[in-house]
């Protein structure tokens, strides 16, 4: 199982008024696809073999809020698809 996490978009939703971020997950194969679509709370599209996914945060957990983030975004980024890579990889490892 070899796949990749990147964040695609995250800030706040004027219309849902939440924080989001949007990961992009490549790599699967299409049992894996199917399985995370069954197990994943968050919103999800599957486009072609790419996994869509929307999570949405309160403003005290949102990654991205604080002043630090924003002087060291490329390592908030990492941090967090790296986390998200972990927890999909542990959903699909039970």
């Amino acid at each position: 199982m070899q796949f990749k996490v990147k964040i695609i978009d995250y800030g706040f939703s004027d219309s849902l008024k939440r924080y989001y971020v949007t990961y992009k997950v490549t790599g699967l194969s299409k049992e894996e696809l199917r399985k995370l679509e069954g197990l994943l709370e968050d919103p999800v599209t599957v486009k072609e073999n790419e996994l869509y996914m929307n999570v949405y945060f309160e403003e005290e957990y949102f990654p991205f809020g604080t002043g630090d983030s924003k002087n060291r975004l490329e390592d908030y980024l990492a941090r967090e698809e790296l986390e998200m890579t972990a927890y999909l990889f542990d959903l699909m490892d039970d």
